[in-house]
């Protein structure tokens, strides 16, 4: 019983330090995984002979065996325990990090991606788990705000790390950077927390819940990974992925609504705050990862950025959320989280507007001040969601919430991504024949503008060759803008929807993995 009770009390405040370290670069590593390769999509597709849009699978495959991990992590956590646990995926994270950048062909590199994101799925509710329960109860607040600050990190580094080391040294050390910081955060975490592992409960697992998820997930994400490209239902492939994933989804539904212990508990969505929490992570999210997946793509194979550059420039919307996180996690315990989140959304929908107002003349400057807010509206929008997802459930609930919680917004991010690219071709296509519609040989503008180019010396062929370029410029400005008009509408839209939510203000307890 003592050592039971030990094992529960806080640490000494210097060992809180080291666990802190140990924690946050495990959540800095996960994070930076994500961020780290946005800028690197177009010189990683380059280098593996696939296209832009293929590219981001890379994004996709790592986030969607995330998503599909979640869920088992309290399972595996009450089988080996949290500590055991949080160090060997930390160590097979470092592996599968090292094997995605020795990857020479596309398929492999993307397997490696899914592992990586699969044993990274459990790291990060573990890691806040670990964190909250060797802070005092008195402090929760704080380690909280500073489990979202470093969360903030990720975001801020990963453009600019990933842009530095694929233009001067070479993409491939964009995952062997994670080797170190793996190793290091796996052995200090096992020496300070070896001796206070959890309570091993052997329980078995939903496997046929996780099956249907594994397979109708997967099947969902493939399709629109590749439905761009395949013209969506006139394939055959397309179809039979749609039907699977339909099919599987419905049964998965059905069969976690009655099951005793299910994978996912679907059930908590009875409860108002979680519901509304939830859905508004979702759309948020999905709009919110557009933005990050779509600019750094814009700015590089329409503009002429290096990824170095489209890292410093894309890196500045989380240098106020590194600020601002641990304010907000102190915030959130006093005031109505409503509130908190509403001021985030208003940010992201006033700064859409903003951005959907650019033109192919736009600095440098001009885009690093314009996504440098977005940093406030990160801090009010991530941390409060939380809060008020598991304001009023009971204690025995908390986990299966938060599991749930992180698994819908793993899941938004690999949709985000897939759809925003999709949404983005398409809309850059409609602007491309619009515009091509309207030129004319007879019109005075474009005549003026074929005569500069010909007293310049060029060709017919390189004047036509020019044109084309600048119209399909012109037509993904246009949809790049597209793409901020929506996102500003949903953000709006998603501010309404948070006050259907009952009041909100207190202290957010421990997060622990799904279903433990």
């Amino acid at each position: 019983m003592a050592a039971e009770a030990a094992a529960h009390a806080a640490l000494p405040a210097g060992q809180r330090v080291v666990v802190t370290l140990a924690l946050a670069l495990a959540v800095f590593m996960n994070v930076l995984d994500i961020s780290i390769a946005n800028v690197s999509i177009p010189t990683i597709a380059g280098f593996l002979g696939v296209s832009a849009d293929q590219g981001t699978w890379v994004i996709t495959s790592f986030a969607v065996a995330n998503a599909i991990a979640v869920p088992v992590s309290g399972w595996l956590a009450r089988q080996i325990g949290e500590v055991k646990l949080f160090v060997v995926c930390t160590l097979l994270f470092t592996l599968f990090s090292w094997l995605c950048g020795f990857s020479f062909t596309f398929p492999m590199l993307l397997v490696f991606r899914a592992l990586q994101g699969a044993v990274a799925g459990p790291m990060i509710p573990l890691s806040q788990s670990l964190l909250l329960a060797n802070y005092p109860h008195d402090q929760r607040g704080l380690a909280n705000g500073i489990w979202g600050m470093t969360a903030v990190v990720g975001p801020v580094a990963g453009p600019i790390l990933g842009g530095w080391i694929t233009d001067n040294i070479n993409w491939s050390w964009i995952f062997y950077i994670n080797v170190p910081i793996g190793l290091f955060t796996a052995w200090l975490t096992w020496t300070i927390l070896r001796d206070r592992e959890t309570p091993i409960r052997r329980q078995r697992v939903d496997g046929v819940g996780l099956g249907l998820l594994v397979v109708g997930v997967s099947c969902l994400q493939i399709m629109l990974d590749q439905g761009n490209d395949k013209a969506w239902f006139q394939s055959t492939t397309i179809v039979v992925l749609g039907i699977v994933a339909l099919v599987a989804l419905s049964f998965f539904v059905v069969w976690e609504l009655t099951d005793e212990r299910p994978v996912v508990d679907l059930r908590l969505f009875r409860r108002r705050n979680f519901a509304v929490a939830t859905v508004a992570m979702t759309f948020g999210y999905m709009t919110f990862f557009s933005a990050i997946v779509i600019f750094p793509l814009w700015l590089q194979t329409q503009l002429g950025y290096t990824a170095t550059w489209a890292g410093f420039a894309t890196a500045s919307f989380g240098i106020l959320g590194f600020f601002f996180s641990p304010l907000v996690g102190r915030l959130a315990d006093k005031v109505d989280v409503r509130l908190i989140v509403t001021v985030g959304f208003l940010i992201f929908a006033g700064l859409s507007f903003l951005a959907g107002h650019n033109n192919t003349q736009v600095t440098f400057w001009h885009v690093f001040l314009q996504r440098l807010p977005w940093g406030i509206g990160t801090a009010c929008f991530f941390i409060p969601l939380i809060t008020l997802s598991l304001a009023g459930l009971p204690s025995s609930e908390v986990a299966s919430a938060s599991g749930l919680f992180n698994f819908v917004r793993q899941l938004a991010l690999g949709f985000g991504t897939s759809i925003s690219v999709t949404l983005w071709d398409d809309r850059a296509s409609l602007h491309d024949h619009r515009l091509s519609a309207h030129l004319s040989p007879y019109d005075p503008v474009t005549q003026h503008w074929l005569s500069q180019l010909h007293g310049l010396g060029l060709s017919a062929a390189q004047i036509h060759e020019r044109l084309a370029g600048v119209i399909s410029q012109q037509a993904f400005m246009l949809a790049t803008n597209d793409i901020f008009w929506g996102s500003a509408w949903v953000f709006a839209l998603l501010i309404g929807l948070i006050w259907l939510s009952r009041p909100s203000a207190g202290r957010t307890e421990a997060i622990e993995p799904g279903g433990h």
